[in-house]
């Protein structure tokens, strides 16, 4: 049985050979930065991913531990990796995806957490200068064991409303290597099928379900157990690091500090972080 992982740099390294795809390499402030792109419908087929743009930013170095300077300089250049997917943006709606009673599955909603939201103010604080700011929407949508609805079902519904320019879903991923475990960020115009890498897949978040661009997020927070071992004792199972309650506050303070640079040019890293 073939190990599960939700990284497109993971799949495309089990299959070297394979065309239909383009990928691209180098490094910016510590970070390692591969782009690959998923061109054909054969490829897509062969890797399990569908076709677009998949960008993955790994470091073994995601600390809040490190100097506030490189760690703005990493949110920097997250954020210009995520412009480079999502384009010009006046309007967006961020949605995490995730249990946040579930310590490994809280990313979704410890970015939602930490994400400016400012489309009441646009609307009805006429008087407070927002011109630097998008109009951003936050959703933390629960999950179904919580809602007893698809979080797609509440996304899109809210999509209705607020008429967004693009859907951004941040979710926990899996993965299949020990190294990608809480170091790697993956960012893809495709969407995302949350909970997929641990076989409880739901309805989908893409650009075909919500009706406007979508843009996912993740870090792999879990890892398949087979990757470990061949046994079948570990059939099903997935290991997560002892140092994931630390993994997640940093992760996500990373990628919402990254988000909050793309989604609102006019303020520094240094407002954002005393809005937190």
């Amino acid at each position: 049985m073939p190990v599960r992982t939700d990284l497109a740099r993971e799949s495309a390294a089990r299959a070297p050979h394979l065309s239909g795809i383009s990928q691209d390499e180098r490094e910016e402030s510590g970070l390692n930065i591969s782009r690959i792109c998923v061109e054909t419908k054969d490829a897509a087929e062969a890797l399990g991913k569908p076709r677009g743009c998949y960008v993955t930013i790994s470091s073994q170095e995601f600390s809040l531990q490190s100097s506030p300077e490189k760690f703005n300089e990493r949110a920097a250049v997250i954020s210009r990796e995520i412009s480079s997917l999502c384009g010009n943006i006046s309007s967006a709606l961020v949605v995490g995806l995730g249990n946040r009673n579930i310590t490994p599955d809280r990313l979704g909603p410890a970015v939602a957490d930490k994400i400016i939201a400012t489309r009441h103010l646009k609307r009805l604080a006429k008087d407070i200068d927002t011109g630097g700011m998008a109009e951003v929407s936050v959703l933390a949508a629960g999950v179904m064991g919580q809602t007893g609805l698809e979080a797609a079902e509440t996304a899109k519904a809210v999509v209705s409303i607020v008429n967004p320019d693009i859907l951004i879903a941040v979710d926990a991923l899996a993965c299949c290597e020990y190294e990608s475990l809480g170091s790697t960020i993956q960012l893809c115009d495709t969407g995302i099928s949350p909970g997929s890498g641990v076989e409880n897949a739901r309805a989908e978040f893409s650009a075909e379900t919500m009706g406007v661009p979508t843009v996912a997020i993740g870090v792999p927070t879990v890892m398949d157990a087979q990757a470990l071992s061949d046994s079948p004792l570990y059939k099903g199972m997935f290991v997560t690091p002892r140092s994931i309650d630390t993994l997640i506050e940093r992760t996500s303070s990373l990628i919402a500090l990254a988000l909050n640079l793309t989604l609102h040019k006019g303020l520094t890293a240094e407002e954002i972080i005393s809005l937190w």
